[in-house]
C-alpha cells in the first residue's frame, strides 16, 4: 500500500472516532467533577489533559498544547498541582467518560458486543502507537497510563492515545513550517474550518495579539492583502502540505489493523460518534 493510501486510512478513521474523545471537553460532567476537586473553569481542561504527563510545569503545557495564550496556561498550571494530583485528575477524567457515555449512549450500548469489538480494534492501533512515542510527549503521557477494564473506557482511552499521537505529529509539522501557536490558528481561521473569533477567544488571545499575528502572516505571504482573512495560493499549498503530512505521520498505528479492520471500526463507532458530535456542536 502506498503512503498516500495509508494516510487516507488514518484520516478517515481518526475523523470518525475523534468525537468519542472530543466530547470530554464539552460534557457537563467534566466541570462538575473537576470543581469537586477544587479546580474550576478552564483550569480543568489544562489540568485534566496534561495530567497523564504528571505534574509538569506551565511551560511544558504551553509547548505541548501549542496554540493557547501562555497567560491562560499559567493561570491554571502549576497551581492545579497544589490542589490535587495528576493521578486523581486522571481518575476523575475517566469517571467523566463513564458517566457521560452511559448518559448519552445508554447502558445497553456501553455493554454491547459492538462496543467490545470496537474497543479491541482501537486498542490494537493504540498499542502500536504506544511503541512509537519518540518526540510525541502527549501521546507518551497517555500511553503510560494503565488500561481501564471496561470496553467503553478502553475505546475512549485508545482514541485518546491515537489523537494525541496525531496531534504531536501535527505540531512538529507546524513548527517545521515556521508557525507559532497563534499563527497556526490564523491559518486555521483563514481556511474557513472554524470561525476566527471562536479560535481566538477559546485559546485566550487578545484582539491585539490576533491582529499582530495576522499582519505577520500577510507579510510572510500566507494571507492575501486586505480586510478578509484569506489564504494566498502559496498559503493554501503550505496548509494542505501540513495536513497531508500529518496524515502520513499518523498512519502507522492504523496499518496494524489494515483496511478491513479500520472500516469495521469506523462502521461500529459511527453511530456513537454522531451522538457525541451533537454535543460538540451545542
Amino acid at each position: 500500500m502506498s503512503s498516500s493510501e495509508g494516510a487516507l486510512r488514518a484520516r478517515k478513521t481518526w475523523r470518525t472516532i475523534e468525537p468519542l474523545h472530543g466530547m470530554i471537553y464539552f460534557v457537563p460532567e467534566g466541570p462538575v467533577a473537576y470543581a469537586r476537586l477544587g479546580i474550576a473553569g478552564r483550569d480543568g481542561y489544562f489540568a485534566s489533559r496534561s495530567a497523564p504527563m504528571g505534574a509538569v510545569s506551565a511551560e511544558v503545557v504551553i509547548a505541548t498544547f501549542f496554540n493557547f495564550n501562555p497567560e491562560l496556561v499559567h493561570s491554571a498550571i502549576p497551581g492545579a498541582w497544589g490542589i490535587t494530583t495528576p493521578d486523581v485528575l486522571v481518575s476523575a477524567r475517566l469517571e467523566v467518560v463513564d458517566r457521560s457515555m452511559r448518559r448519552l449512549l445508554g447502558d445497553d450500548v456501553v455493554a454491547s458486543a459492538e462496543m467490545i469489538r470496537a474497543a479491541a480494534l482501537a486498542r490494537l492501533a493504540a498499542e502500536e502507537a504506544s511503541t512509537r512515542v519518540e518526540g510525541r510527549p502527549l501521546a507518551a503521557g497517555h500511553a503510560s497510563l494503565d488500561w481501564p477494564d471496561e470496553p467503553h473506557l478502553v475505546l475512549w482511552h485508545a482514541q485518546s492515545i491515537l489523537r494525541e499521537y496525531r496531534g504531536d505529529g501535527h505540531i512538529a509539522l507546524l513548527i517545521t513550517h515556521g508557525l507559532s501557536g497563534i499563527e497556526a490558528l490564523v491559518t486555521h481561521g483563514a481556511a474557513g474550518d472554524v470561525p476566527s473569533p471562536l479560535l481566538r477567544s477559546t485559546r485566550g488571545w487578545t484582539v491585539e495579539q490576533w491582529d499582530t499575528a495576522v499582519d505577520t502572516m500577510r507579510s510572510r505571504g500566507w494571507l492575501v492583502d486586505g480586510d478578509d482573512l484569506t489564504l494566498t495560493e502559496w498559503g493554501t499549498t503550505q496548509r494542505q502540505e501540513i495536513e497531508d503530512q500529518t496524515d502520513v505521520l499518523a498512519a502507522a498505528p492504523y496499518a496494524v489493523l489494515g483496511d478491513e479492520a479500520c472500516a469495521e471500526l469506523r462502521f461500529l463507532v459511527r453511530p456513537w460518534s454522531k451522538v457525541f458530535s451533537e454535543v460538540l456542536l451545542r
